[in-house]
């Protein structure tokens, strides 16, 4: 069943509390929690304290968002023994992590392989909690363009490991749907938004773009399976209110 949703980083400055209020007024199912300001990596009270807001409120835990950088030891990425403490208190099913901090076109072979090493160590790791993980598919890192996404994850070739999708903003119409249509063998979650030359607009003036990505990605949808909203127009709640009305049309359509 495809669910609807938003990831609290579209809320920053909003409390927990008052991202599952926004949540349900907008009656969307989901929250993807995020593990920067809202359930920080390893602090696993507060992971546990939103756990119980959200399921309270008769929301779903989509997954938590990472700031893990597989590969990468820098002392500002978190380790994934306090990501995964967090994931494991929040009760979420997934977690989301980015392949790397390099772009494809700046990774030698063995970068790819220390990314690919590490996100097959991880997926063990989140395998044995019954948690997946899935990559963010994003800007400078090795899941920058299709080509190199479908490599990597051939690469790590492990049954834990899915992919997000979202449109990248430098592409066609054309070439957003055939980046779509090339991983949905391995799509997990959608994040929702409509950019154009790097402004924010409202969903509904992209309605007709997002129809068709829903149409692509709903029939492999059977395996609960999240949309959800990112990145609205000036961080305005109101603006999100519309742009769920909005995704929920889109997907009942």
């Amino acid at each position: 069943m495809l669910h609807t949703g938003m990831l609290s980083i579209t809320f920053r400055q909003l409390q927990p509390e008052e991202i599952v209020a926004l949540t349900v007024q907008a009656g969307l199912d989901a929250i993807e929690w995020g593990g920067d300001i809202h359930v920080p990596h390893g602090n696993v009270e507060v992971a546990h304290h939103v756990k119980r807001v959200t399921e309270e409120a008769g929301l779903i835990i989509a997954s938590y968002g990472s700031y893990y950088k597989a590969g990468v030891l820098d002392s500002d990425v978190p380790s994934f023994e306090d990501v995964l403490a967090s994931a494991v208190a929040l009760g979420a099913p997934a977690i989301r992590i980015w392949a790397g901090n390099k772009g494809s076109q700046a990774a030698d072979p063995g970068w790819r392989d220390q990314v690919t090493a590490d996100i097959v160590r991880i997926a063990d790791q989140a395998q044995k909690e019954n948690i997946r993980i899935h990559l963010e598919y994003h800007a400078n890192t090795l899941t920058d363009t299709l080509e190199s996404t479908i490599a990597l994850l051939e690469a790590a070739d492990h049954p834990n490991v899915r992919t997000n999708w979202q449109p990248p903003t430098t592409l066609s119409v054309e070439q957003r749907l055939e980046s779509m249509e090339g991983v949905l063998p391995y799509l997990a979650d959608v994040h929702v938004y409509h950019w154009q030359l790097g402004e924010r607009l409202p969903l509904s003036d992209g309605s007709e773009e997002w129809g068709a990505y829903v149409q692509h990605f709903r029939p492999i949808a059977g395996n609960r399976r999240f949309a959800m909203l990112e990145f609205v127009r000036n961080d305005d709640p109101e603006q999100f209110l519309e742009d769920a009305a909005e995704l929920l049309r889109l997907v009942k359509s």
